[in-house]
């Protein structure tokens, strides 16, 4: 086990000061780090991308560096697969999804300089506070609903023409892809429309006019307020999770996490946004699958006597949560693969090891993991090897 220093990101959607528990953590684990409440802190980065690498903390040495110089580390890996973070989201995130890998090498070849990397982009999400956000496509007959309830929705659309289709994937595929090509001046006047209906009125929070409301008043204007209407919208409690597989729409509205993806940084956006948004490809890419929002959690597996398993259907990472109450103890086998750990709660010993909250670590692989809690203790390990 080896403790890490790591990187902290600004962005302007993040919570500000001691709200944010990145900035909570941060306090512990990053270097020279001055809590400041004027200031968002969004994402804690723990892995080696060069965007916002960690370091050995006993040295200064890069985590790239001793990587490659400390095979073993590494196990069966030729690199660390993954990219671990905290987020705190106080500003919703831009609805986007990520490419798979086909899709990923051909843009990385066609336009390198928008599409950086050759690699797809798969995400899970675990809360660690009461987590909103929006993922995949709400189920069909929904989406027609509020075309019906919502004129200004409705208008996109020739809704008799809708109504004689087969509800099914193309139907979708064929209205999302209307609202993401229509004029954006007809987009404006229709959100102008409906914020003014809905403004001045109690609305119960979590409601799709509630959520409208609160979207178009951080994006006014912003064709990702019709997206609303499309996706599922989801609360997660603490310790829920949501894998977010390739060529799915999604986004984060509030709340606190750890995410876990692969190592890529590639994104197509969709709405909510000032960036680039690159509708042709966006609107081919997506599967167009659709269904409840509850489809979208991810189901964990009991490990251990204390600790949950979190094992998308994919090559690059799980996340294991482990959580003692005062005085437990857990056990976990060495994996094939890296690990990097961060406490999220409480004290305790890991391998004979003092940590505490906020405290990130790099345990190699093979090297198995013997935890015992003194106050009540919350630590979340993302891997590359199986459990």
């Amino acid at each position: 086990m080896i403790e890490l220093t790591c990187a902290v990101q600004t962005y302007e959607w993040g919570k500000h000061g001691k709200n944010s528990k990145v900035a909570e953590y941060a306090k512990t684990c990053c270097k020279d780090f001055e809590l400041s409440d004027s200031k968002p802190y969004a994402e804690l980065w723990m892995g080696d991308h060069p965007n916002g690498p960690c370091f050995i903390k006993s040295d200064s040495c890069p985590l790239s560096v001793y990587l490659k110089t400390n095979k073993k580390v590494l196990g069966a890996f030729e690199s660390l697969p993954f990219l671990f973070k905290v987020l705190s989201i106080e500003k919703a995130l831009s609805i986007q999804a990520h490419p798979d890998k086909k899709l990923a090498a051909e843009l990385h070849e066609k336009f390198p300089n928008v599409y950086k990397d050759a690699n797809h982009k798969p995400e899970m999400t675990l809360a660690l506070t009461e987590f909103e956000a929006l993922c995949g496509f709400r189920d069909i007959e929904e989406i027609i609903m509020f075309t019906n309830t919502f004129e200004e929705f409705g208008a996109l659309f020739d809704v008799e023409i809708v109504k004689q289709k087969k509800r099914d994937r193309e139907l979708l595929k064929e209205m999302f892809t209307t609202l993401m090509k229509t004029d954006h001046g007809k987009i404006v006047s229709l959100l102008q429309s409906l914020n003014k209906r809905l403004e001045n009125k109690k609305h119960k929070r979590g409601s799709i006019e509630e959520l409208f409301q609160r979207i178009y008043n951080q994006f006014p204007d912003d064709i990702g307020c019709f997206c609303l209407f499309f996706l599922n919208y989801v609360i997660l409690k603490p310790g829920d999770a949501m894998f977010l597989k390739a060529n799915e729409p999604h986004a984060y509205i509030s709340g606190d996490c750890v995410e876990c993806m692969a190592s890529s940084d590639n994104v197509v956006r969709a709405g909510l946004t000032p960036k680039l948004k690159d509708v042709e490809v966006l609107t081919k890419m997506l599967t167009y699958e659709y269904g409840s929002a509850e489809s979208k959690l991810l189901k964990a597996e009991k490990i251990g006597m204390h600790s949950l398993l979190y094992d998308p259907p994919i090559d690059e990472f799980s996340v294991v949560a482990v959580m003692l109450k005062e005085n437990e103890r857990e056990e976990l086998k060495g994996v094939d693969g890296p690990s990097i750990l961060i406490v999220t709660e409480g004290e305790g010993q890991v391998n004979d090891v003092e940590v505490k909250s906020g405290q990130v670590f790099l345990n190699s692989a093979g090297n198995a993991l013997k935890i015992k809690s003194i106050s009540n203790i919350a630590i979340f390990i993302a891997t590359c090897g199986d459990f």
